[in-house]
Protein backbone atom coordinates (compact mmCIF):
# COMPACT_ATOMS: atom_id res chain seq x y z
CA UNK A 1 0.00 0.00 0.00
CA UNK A 2 0.98 3.43 -1.27
CA UNK A 3 1.52 6.44 1.53
CA UNK A 4 0.58 8.26 -1.54
CA UNK A 5 -2.94 9.87 -1.80
CA UNK A 6 -4.42 10.01 -5.46
CA UNK A 7 -3.15 13.52 -5.84
CA UNK A 8 0.37 12.80 -4.53
CA UNK A 9 1.30 10.99 -7.75
CA UNK A 10 1.61 13.93 -9.90
CA UNK A 11 4.14 15.45 -7.79
CA UNK A 12 7.23 13.80 -8.89
CA UNK A 13 6.05 14.37 -12.91
CA UNK A 14 5.88 17.61 -12.10
CA UNK A 15 9.66 18.23 -12.30
CA UNK A 16 9.18 16.37 -15.64
CA UNK A 17 8.62 19.78 -17.80
CA UNK A 18 12.38 20.91 -16.29
CA UNK A 19 13.58 18.09 -18.13
CA UNK A 20 17.17 19.50 -20.10
CA UNK A 21 16.22 23.08 -19.31
CA UNK A 22 18.28 25.28 -17.21
CA UNK A 23 17.42 26.20 -13.16
CA UNK A 24 17.96 27.50 -10.33
CA UNK A 25 18.16 25.52 -6.83
CA UNK A 26 18.06 26.82 -3.87
CA UNK A 27 19.09 24.35 -1.41
CA UNK A 28 18.17 24.33 2.54
CA UNK A 29 21.57 25.39 3.71
CA UNK A 30 21.09 28.97 0.90
CA UNK A 31 23.07 27.72 -1.55
CA UNK A 32 22.07 28.69 -4.66
CA UNK A 33 22.80 26.07 -7.81
CA UNK A 34 22.18 26.42 -11.24
CA UNK A 35 22.61 23.64 -14.14
CA UNK A 36 20.45 21.65 -16.89
CA UNK A 37 18.29 19.19 -15.13
CA UNK A 38 19.35 15.80 -16.63
CA UNK A 39 17.34 13.30 -14.07
CA UNK A 40 15.20 12.87 -11.31
CA UNK A 41 12.97 10.77 -9.23
CA UNK A 42 9.99 10.61 -6.72
CA UNK A 43 11.55 11.80 -3.95
CA UNK A 44 12.82 14.90 -5.88
CA UNK A 45 16.88 13.76 -6.30
CA UNK A 46 18.25 15.40 -9.11
CA UNK A 47 21.21 15.15 -11.71
CA UNK A 48 22.28 18.86 -12.38
CA UNK A 49 24.77 18.71 -15.71
CA UNK A 50 27.24 21.59 -16.20
CA UNK A 51 26.01 22.51 -12.29
CA UNK A 52 27.43 25.92 -10.71
CA UNK A 53 27.17 27.39 -6.98
CA UNK A 54 26.37 30.80 -7.46
CA UNK A 55 27.90 32.55 -4.05
CA UNK A 56 26.86 36.40 -3.50
CA UNK A 57 28.11 38.51 -1.56
CA UNK A 58 27.03 42.32 -1.79
CA UNK A 59 27.37 43.62 -5.36
CA UNK A 60 29.85 40.90 -6.19
CA UNK A 61 28.97 36.93 -7.17
CA UNK A 62 31.35 34.03 -8.50
CA UNK A 63 29.92 31.12 -10.14
CA UNK A 64 32.07 28.27 -8.82
CA UNK A 65 32.18 24.88 -10.79
CA UNK A 66 30.73 21.81 -10.11
CA UNK A 67 30.27 19.84 -13.01
CA UNK A 68 27.73 16.76 -12.70
CA UNK A 69 26.19 17.34 -9.56
CA UNK A 70 23.77 15.35 -7.38
CA UNK A 71 20.90 16.71 -5.46
CA UNK A 72 19.35 14.89 -2.41
CA UNK A 73 15.61 15.94 -2.77
CA UNK A 74 14.98 16.77 0.64
CA UNK A 75 17.72 19.78 0.95
CA UNK A 76 15.49 20.91 -1.89
CA UNK A 77 13.65 24.33 -0.95
CA UNK A 78 12.68 25.55 -4.95
CA UNK A 79 13.34 24.87 -8.29
CA UNK A 80 12.54 27.17 -10.76
CA UNK A 81 13.37 27.58 -14.64
CA UNK A 82 15.89 30.07 -15.56
CA UNK A 83 14.94 32.34 -18.95
CA UNK A 84 17.78 31.90 -20.88
CA UNK A 85 16.38 35.41 -23.26
CA UNK A 86 16.42 37.64 -19.49
CA UNK A 87 19.61 38.81 -17.76
CA UNK A 88 20.25 36.81 -14.56
CA UNK A 89 21.78 39.23 -12.54
CA UNK A 90 20.99 43.00 -12.22
CA UNK A 91 23.73 45.47 -14.35
CA UNK A 92 25.43 46.52 -11.14
CA UNK A 93 26.49 42.28 -10.14
CA UNK A 94 30.24 41.93 -10.65
CA UNK A 95 31.37 38.70 -11.52
CA UNK A 96 34.86 37.94 -9.47
CA UNK A 97 37.23 35.16 -8.92
CA UNK A 98 35.64 31.72 -6.82
CA UNK A 99 39.12 33.32 -4.76
CA UNK A 100 38.05 36.59 -4.15
CA UNK A 101 34.39 36.02 -3.51
CA UNK A 102 35.60 33.27 -0.75
CA UNK A 103 37.96 36.61 0.54
CA UNK A 104 35.15 38.96 0.33
CA UNK A 105 32.77 35.65 2.05
CA UNK A 106 35.25 35.34 5.21
CA UNK A 107 35.80 39.43 5.80
CA UNK A 108 32.19 39.75 6.10
CA UNK A 109 31.42 36.95 8.05
CA UNK A 110 34.31 38.35 10.30
CA UNK A 111 32.21 41.11 10.58
CA UNK A 112 29.52 39.46 11.44
CA UNK A 113 31.18 37.92 14.50
CA UNK A 114 32.44 41.00 15.72
CA UNK A 115 28.77 42.86 15.46
CA UNK A 116 27.89 39.52 17.67
CA UNK A 117 30.03 40.07 20.24
CA UNK A 118 29.58 43.95 20.64
CA UNK A 119 25.69 43.88 20.64
CA UNK A 120 26.35 40.92 23.36
CA UNK A 121 28.47 43.41 24.96
CA UNK A 122 25.77 45.99 24.61
CA UNK A 123 22.79 43.54 26.10
CA UNK A 124 25.14 43.02 29.49
CA UNK A 125 25.90 46.63 30.13
CA UNK A 126 22.56 47.65 29.63
CA UNK A 127 20.73 44.67 32.27
CA UNK A 128 23.86 44.93 34.48
CA UNK A 129 25.32 41.27 33.77
CA UNK A 130 28.94 40.76 34.16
Amino acid sequence: MSWAGSDDVFLSTSLASYLDKKLLVLLRDGRKLLGILRSFDQFANAVLEGACERVIVGDLYSDIPLGLYVIRGENVVLIGELDLDMEELPAHMICVSAAEIRRHLSNSSTEGRKGCHRSQRLYEEENGVS
